[in-house]
């Protein structure tokens, strides 16, 4: 199977299924000199992991990850570093009606046509379980632009479910009020509506689909390449790569239909010191507005980065349903039980942060922003304070 690496310079490659052993990853290309720990990665895997409220999976994963390779006295060697979280909770028994008679709408069909196998239990490499190691590899990138030269900070929250939309917030309330609520909804008020609208369908036997805005702001301007490797290009394949999503936008997104070239057109005018939320100097040229979600042709401007992602429903329902078993020649009807999610974006919140982290960084890294061998930038410096000290020098 091809397809298991995100990312140039910054790579994440990933292992593991639904119900096998343990998930796992690779992250390389990540800077030496990088304070980091297993606390500092456990901290955003607890806003991914299963269990965390009545409106998420009950699986009970503790997702404790154990760090393998790549750290040396607290800090990164510059080599890769090997994360593994193993599977405490995993119950295939519930699958084997599905071996060979696929759930509606699940990849059962389309990966044993592929392949002429897969692993069934919980759906194996298809199964949202695999984000886990996107938001391991998203934590370390956060680390590092966190100790960088940049002020990097990436929210979002849940806006939309179902019918119910949220009101535009500002960035700030999405850094204070995102992560108040288990829906993750910046706006408490509509995150009650929401709240109730996913406990109906709850009850009914059925699930509901939503959507995530995001944010991305500090990230300087001129990153990223036209065509193939443009920003909303590279953004789009990490977003489209997380399981049930349907679609991705920034800016306008698909309003940008609506809208006339002298509208959406934002003049240029001198920075005279009224743009904090946008990366310049006073007397750089800068847009009036930001339409283009921070990125004209493809690359930075140094205005905050924003846009949406939008999840369909989640597929694993207890509601009675068709499949066709090729084993038996027969349509039956069936019920798809066990653990699942009602609805998707608040547990997918932290992934869509992960993979903007990731993402940035690696264009970071690309555009020469943050030295690729060593994040202090000291090309030849070899006595440095994170460098280990000789067991013998210090008896």
């Amino acid at each position: 199977m091809n397809g298991n690496e995100f990312g140039r310079l910054f790579r994440l490659t990933t292992y593991g299924e639904s119900h096998g052993e343990a998930m796992g990853c690779t992250v390389s290309g990540v800077p030496a000199g990088v304070e980091l720990d297993e606390e500092r990665i456990q901290r955003d895997l607890d806003r991914r992991k299963p269990g965390q409220s009545m409106i998420t999976t009950s699986r009970g994963e503790p997702d404790e990850v154990t760090i393998n390779s790549g750290i040396q006295d607290g800090y990164t060697t510059g080599t890769p570093i090997g994360m593994v979280i193993q599977n405490k909770d995993a119950r295939s028994g519930k699958y084997e009606p599905f071996v060979t008679a696929p759930r509606p709408s699940h990849g059962d069909y389309t990966y044993s046509a592929k392949f002429g196998t897969r692993n069934w239990g919980g759906g194996g490499r298809s199964s949202a379980r695999e984000t886990v190691n996107w938001v391991a590899g998203g934590a370390v990138a956060k680390a590092v632009l966190d100790q960088s030269d940049y002020d990097v900070q990436i929210k979002a929250h849940v806006n939309q479910i179902g019918d119910i939309v949220a009101p535009d917030v500002s960035f700030e309330e999405l850094i204070e009020h995102s992560e108040e609520n288990e829906v993750r909804c910046a706006h408490p008020e509509t995150a009650e509506e929401m709240r109730e609208l996913i406990d109906e369908y709850q009850q009914a036997g059925d699930s509901i689909g939503g959507s995530i805005e995001f944010e991305a702001r500090g990230v300087p301007r001129g990153l990223g390449a036209p065509r193939f490797d443009s920003v909303p290009a590279r953004l789009g394949q990490a977003m489209m790569s997380i399981p049930a999503t349907t679609a991705f936008e920034f800016g306008l997104g698909r309003e940008a239909r609506e809208v006339t070239g002298h509208d959406r057109n934002e003049d240029w005018e001198f920075d005279e010191g009224d743009h904090p939320e946008t990366v310049s100097e006073e007397g750089d040229p800068v847009p009036v507005g930001n339409d283009h979600g921070g990125l004209q042709g493809g690359i930075t401007t140094g205005e905050p980065i924003h846009g949406e992602v939008t999840w369909h429903a989640p597929t694993s329902i207890p509601k009675e349903q068709t499949t066709a078993d090729w084993e038996t020649g027969e349509e039956k009807q069936v019920q798809v039980v066990g653990r699942h999610d009602p609805v998707l974006p608040p547990r997918a919140v932290p992934v869509v942060e992960a993979m903007l982290y990731c993402t940035v960084l690696d264009f970071m890294l690309l555009g020469g922003r943050i030295n690729p061998d060593r994040l202090d930038g000291q090309v030849g410096e070899y006595d440095t304070e994170y460098h280990p000290s000789s067991p013998e020098n210090e008896e």
